[in-house]
């Protein structure tokens, strides 16, 4: 093993550790992964994770700095292929072992830029975040996924994106008291501190949608893939089914979540469905 090969096994532990640090359902899935694709996968949420600490949770430090610096540090990493930021490394060498385009980049730290002042959204213009938060980051798995398959890619693009909008929308449903506390609102249908029984059923009937549109895409995923998006999607919707049944006030006065138990049982039903081939 060259130093560098030693290197980049660090790198890439410290994205799995960052994973599974932050997120125990998308470490869950990444685990049902076929292990060629787990690392490329975890490399890709540590880059998203660190991304969106900066402008969710450093409110102590100057967070427009601290984003410039890492979009330029990215950059940089990709263009080197090299970064003496582990999470940038492994980033790096994923996008540059895939080819990623540089527009999926530049369109999720847009997003992260919005961030940072923008906090009241229109129809166009919450489809524009989400597109960037979300929806680029199952186009940059999708492209993992896929390994230079371009036809495939294209055919599962569409079902990707409904995917990564799902769970954004999910987010922004169990994060609306937060949201709420920065003066955020991702919903043109909301105002602030403002959901009711209606405008609870119109976000849902288009995460419904969501949530129909990905599956078909998620059946016609490589087989060493398919399981661990499953098991995402499984976790998402479960999340989902469990604020639907939750009266609006409960929803907006409390993150509502999935027990780590009710996971564990979660993916017991997703290996059962993916071996007898039900998905």
């Amino acid at each position: 093993m060259t130093s560098k090969q030693l290197f980049d096994k660090v790198s890439i532990r410290t994205s799995r550790m960052t994973t599974r640090a932050y997120s125990t359902s998308f470490s869950l899935g990444i685990f049902c992964l076929k292990p060629e694709y787990r690392d490329p996968i975890y490399a890709l949420y540590g880059w998203v994770r660190f991304a969106d600490e900066i402008v969710d949770t450093f409110h102590d430090f100057d967070k427009k700095t601290l984003l410039e610096r890492f979009r330029k540090d990215t950059y940089q990493a990709i263009e080197e292929g090299i970064s003496l930021n582990p999470i940038l490394n492994s980033f790096q060498h994923t996008v540059n072992t895939y080819k990623i385009e540089k527009e999926l980049t530049d369109t999720f730290l847009r997003s992260m830029e919005w961030d940072l002042s923008k906090t009241i959204y229109d129809e166009q213009s919450m489809k524009e975040y989400i597109l960037g938060s979300a929806e680029v980051v199952g186009l940059m798995s999708l492209r993992v996924f896929c390994k230079g398959d371009n036809a495939l890619y294209e055919q599962l693009k569409p079902a990707a994106m409904s995917l990564g909008s799902a769970f954004q929308k999910v987010n922004f449903l169990r994060d609306l008291k937060a949201d709420f506390s920065m003066g955020r609102v991702y919903f043109p249908e909301l105002e602030l501190d403002n959901l009711n029984e209606e405008n609870k059923q119109q976000i849902e009937d288009s995460i419904q949608q969501d949530f129909d549109n990905a599956l078909i895409g998620i059946k016609n995923l490589p087989k060493g893939a398919r399981f661990g998006v499953y098991v995402a999607y499984v976790y998402y919707l479960s999340l989902f089914k469990k604020i639907q049944n939750a009266p609006s006030e409960i929803v907006l006065n409390n993150r509502i979540r999935v027990k780590n138990r009710h996971k564990i049982r979660l993916l017991a039903y997703s290996y059962v469905k993916h071996q007898l081939n039900l998905i």
